[in-house]
């Protein structure tokens, strides 16, 4: 376990660093091409490398500089050639418009090991939601 959990947090932090700087490609090496996505914004799923690519494009556009990214409480749980991960994951940075945002969101992410190394096959990022109020809980803090 410990050589696995070691190779999917390095994957995770590839894939943080990568945001950060805005790499594109070096996102999408994370995923596998066949990618199914669920993000906080609609659609309600991005299948495959084409529709997370044009996901990425728009989210990295609309940003000034890098992008914020900060981990917390992430827990890899793995056996053989399968992994999973969560996290509570806070992004934010400048907006295009100047303004400044921050959001702290949940992220599962599942993984597979193939002979050229783990990839994220699924991931499924959420924010929590006030049911009484019918809008999104955005303020949270771990």
């Amino acid at each position: 376990m410990a050589s696995t959990e070691s190779e999917v947090r390095a994957l995770v932090d590839r894939r943080t660093e990568a945001i950060r700087s805005k790499d594109l490609d070096g996102l999408m090496a994370v995923y596998s091409p066949d990618i199914v996505y669920f993000d906080v914004p609609p659609p309600l799923r991005h299948v495959g490398h084409a529709a997370l690519r044009e996901r990425f494009t728009h989210w990295f556009d609309g940003f000034e500089g890098g992008i914020g990214q900060e981990i917390d409480d992430m827990t890899v749980s793995g056996h053989g050639d399968l992994a999973a991960v969560h996290m509570l994951v806070r992004s934010g940075g400048t907006l295009k418009t100047g303004r400044e945002v921050g959001l702290w969101v949940r992220a599962t992410s599942f993984c597979q090991r193939s002979d050229d190394g783990w990839s994220i096959t699924h991931e499924h990022v959420s924010v929590p939601v006030d049911l009484e109020k019918g809008t999104v809980a955005v303020g949270l803090e771990p």
